[in-house]
């Protein structure tokens, strides 16, 4: 199956193609790719103008909140002042509004001058340079061409930058490690320099010209310098950032890596050369003369065309672009491959990147070693399943889409990015499971790759099916019990969408044919065959019987406006949720059930009507669960199955809307989280919710905070609407609002005090208190604020009892 192409969020433009220093490690200049003798030494307007507007496009159809773009060469700084104002004016001009830039450079630092410094402090561009270690260290590889050192210019470049007025500028330094020079030394020279972060980057190399590796060194003489720079830095107290240490970390918690030479995140990065050609990555020139070339260039391609280009596309596939030995490592996830030009190696039978790492021996040996000092293995990440790495996707929300759910709303187009986020990562998590599988039952897998060519949308109806993914999210936690059926059942259902006539065999267990989106068909167990037809499907069962009928149908309730919700009783996959799911709903049940969500929706409308419309865009399956104890409301949103909410039906329509409205915030949360970095994922403190007894992790009090926002707007809008009435329900409402409001404004300052949010999750709790704020201003009878503040101190008795 095509993965959907990832968008690019970074950008590499090359504006000056040659350098004023010549180091003989250099990718560029003394590796395989020749193809910068051909190119132009600047940047030209024509082309700075293309690019700008390539990316501009890009950021606009693909809804990006931020953009990085690196001014690179060569040396940039030799392209002068007024051409780098220019490449930053023309970049930031041609960005949508909500879109972010976030500008650097990338230089040796020689030309730094308080000049530069001042035009990058005025272009608010961040300043990253090159430089090895100690003078012995950079003095090894880092040389003019006639032989002198570049350290004393390097160490004036570095002082310039850590002076108070430029020190804002500073993104940080490159060392491009040498097994031959001291770690000590330089770690101990860099460490000196109070950089914010530091890249230590492995030599670049192939299997065709294998790193040096000399035998006094040991076996693994990459993974022994890194590992005693390591410890030196954690004995420090890590005082710089240093992605290569941080991504291994993070990948053995089943996290995302920072960079793309670790895990298995999916590339998004292009290259842009002097004379417009797009480019892969610039490590490829290390593997063959024209290895990044791609034969698109900015005036004749769009972005999207780059993306969908074979290189770019293996480099964003995973698991399932690593070599068969790299599948089966068991350190896969944090070694992702290593980079992808190391792996090439020429003879092969054609040359190809489809081989472990020429690191691999470190890399396996880097990662055990900090995994034993203070990593650990792999855990389940949120709800318990173990995310493929890569798992968080690119964010695909504005600046402006992102507040608008962090006040707890989203509009139709919102939602609809949320989906579209999610369909792409159901796909990854697909890929990812087969791979994982051992490739099992490739022929359902070869026709869901045929249909989603031949038949896209059929395959796009099924996979955003919400319990598609369950498959995967089981497979990749390592439950095997649920075998490859439900993979070669989704290619089933496809083929019964595309009726082209495509055949797949479907395991039957239980005496049920499920095909989802669709139902289920009484069918012996054994192998049947499924084969879709024009306008219908033929099933061959295992006993030679032939199936033309869904024995139970997928049923579905028009909703006012045209809607339609689906009544999820036959998906074998449905148990995600945290209760326990109905059976197959009887006639009588099905009219309750079709009587009370067409009330609903219309309340939905009248009370909520800003919830209303992202529920509408992004709620598609309602699983019926079964009833809880006597009196209890049951609920649930599984968070691997985006788009559906689990309900055992209420006895009143306006509890129904209620638990809609509150269970397809968890689904929205979860989307969001998907995207973007809220609170720091490694925080393992237990937080008290108003409402709850036990304390909760970090995300438990955000999910919880989040979903109540809308329980909070239910009461309030429901008191608003009996002003100047009285009755138990009226009194009801007024009790209800002064226990929610106070109860969520309290969480959203748990939140922004407990210290686990980030940056970026500040601002979402902001969004939060502003939307319950003017709750809190409403005026309320006594004896509502008096039921609200005894529901509040049963609540904190009950806590005490249970502590």
């Amino acid at each position: 199956m095509t993965p959907t192409p990832l968008p690019f969020t970074q950008f590499v433009v090359k504006v000056h193609s040659r350098c004023d220093l010549a180091c003989d490690h250099c990718y560029v200049y003394e590796h395989a790719d020749t193809s910068w003798r051909r190119r132009p030494k600047v940047i030209g307007d024509e082309v700075l103008e293309a690019a700008a507007e390539r990316i501009g496009e890009h950021a606009a159809a693909h809804r990006l909140p931020a953009v990085r773009v690196v001014l690179h060469g060569g040396e940039p700084l030799l392209a002068g002042p007024d051409r780098l104002r220019r490449a930053a004016e023309s970049l930031r001009a041609a960005l949508p509004s909500g879109c972010a830039l976030d500008l650097r450079i990338h230089t040796n630092g020689v030309l730094l001058s308080r000049a530069f410094c001042a035009l990058f402090a005025e272009l608010d561009l961040k300043v990253g340079i090159s430089l090895d270690g100690d003078k012995a260290a950079n003095d090894r590889h880092r040389r003019f061409a006639d032989g002198r050192s570049s350290h004393p210019q390097v160490l004036r470049a570095v002082a310039l930058l850590n002076e108070p007025e430029y020190r804002h500028l500073f993104a940080g330094l490159l060392c491009t490690m040498d097994v031959e020079n001291d770690p000590v030394a330089v770690y101990r020279a860099l460490a000196e320099l109070r950089p914010p972060a530091v890249d230590f980057l492995l030599p670049h190399a192939t299997w065709d010209e294998r790193p040096k590796r000399p035998a006094e060194l040991g076996a693994t003489p990459y993974a022994d310098w890194l590992l005693t720079v390591h410890g030196l830095w954690e004995a420090d107290g890590r005082p710089f950032a240093a992605r290569t240490f941080e991504s291994v970390h993070r990948t053995l918690r089943g996290f995302s890596s920072l960079t793309e030479s670790l895990g298995l995140e999916p590339s998004d990065l292009a290259v842009l050369e002097t004379d417009g050609t797009f480019e892969q990555a610039d490590s490829l020139k290390t593997a063959y003369d024209g290895a990044p070339a791609t034969g698109m260039n900015v005036f004749a391609h769009s972005l999207d065309d780059l993306a969908r280009h074979p290189g770019i596309a293996a480099r964003q596939s995973g698991l399932a672009g690593l070599s068969e030995a790299c599948r089966a490592c068991s350190v896969v996830c944090s070694c992702g491959g290593g980079l992808y030009a190391h792996r090439y190696r020429s003879d092969d039978g054609g040359g190809s990147f489809d081989h472990p790492s020429v690191y691999c021996g470190d890399l396996m040996t880097l990662i055990n070693g900090l995994a034993g000092a203070g990593g650990s293995a792999a855990v389940p990440t949120q709800g318990g399943e173990q995310l493929p790495d890569g798992a968080l996707l690119p964010g695909a929300l504005t600046p402006a889409q992102l507040d608008e759910l962090a006040h707890g709303y989203g509009s139709a187009d919102t939602v609809a990015t949320l989906g579209r986020s999610q369909l792409a990562l159901t796909r990854a998590m697909l890929a990812a499971a087969w791979d994982a599988s051992g490739q099992g039952r490739p022929e359902a897998w070869a026709l869901l790759s045929a249909l989603d060519l031949a038949a896209p949308a059929a395959v796009d109806t099924v996979l955003a099916h919400p319990y598609a993914r369950a498959w995967a999210a089981r497979r990749l936690a390592g439950d095997l019990s649920v075998g490859l059926g439900p993979l070669a059942a989704l290619a089933a259902a496809a083929a019964v969408r595309a009726g082209r006539g495509d055949a797949v065999a479907v395991p039957v267990r239980g005496g049920w044919l499920h095909l989802p989106t669709l139902g289920r068909i009484a069918v012996p167990d054994g192998e049947a065959v499924v084969t879709g037809r024009a306008g219908g499907f033929e099933v061959r069962a295992s006993d030679g019987s032939v199936r033309t009928v869904l024995d139970e149908p997928l049923r579905r309730v028009r909703l006012a406006g045209g809607w339609t919700v689906a009544l999820e009783d036959t998906d074998p996959l449905r148990d995600c949720h945290d209760h326990p799911v109905a059976d197959r709903l009887t006639d009588g049940e099905l009219l309750d059930w079709t009587g009370a969500l067409r009330e609903a929706w219309e309340l939905l409308g009248r009370d909520l009507p800003e919830y209303a419309e992202g529920i509408r865009t992004g709620l598609a399956t309602v699983t019926p669960l079964r009833p809880g104890p006597t009196g209890r409301d049951v609920s649930s949103a599984a968070r691997q199955a985006y788009g559906a909410v689990g309900i055992a039906r209420p006895a009143t329509a306006p509890t129904l809307a209620l638990l809609l409205a509150h269970e397809f915030q968890h689904v929205k949360l979860g989307a969001v989280l998907d995207l973007t970095d809220l609170y720091d994922r490694t925080d393992s403190a237990l937080y008290f919710a108003p409402w709850r007894p036990d304390p909760r992790p970090i995300e438990g009090l955000l999910q919880g905070t989040y979903a109540h926002l809308a329980v909070t707007e239910y009461w309030g809008t429901r008191t608003l609407a009996y002003d100047g009435l009285a009755g138990e329900a009226a009194d009801r409402a007024r009790a209800q609002l002064a226990l929610w409001r106070r109860y969520t404004a309290d969480a959203v300052d748990r939140l922004v005090e407990s210290g686990a949010l980030t940056a970026l999750g500040v601002r979402f709790a902001d969004g939060m208190r502003e939307s319950v704020t003017p709750w809190l201003s409403v005026r309320l009878p006594a004896a509502a604020e008096r039921a609200a503040d005894r529901a509040r101190q049963e609540r904190g008795q009950l806590r005490l009892t249970e502590a």
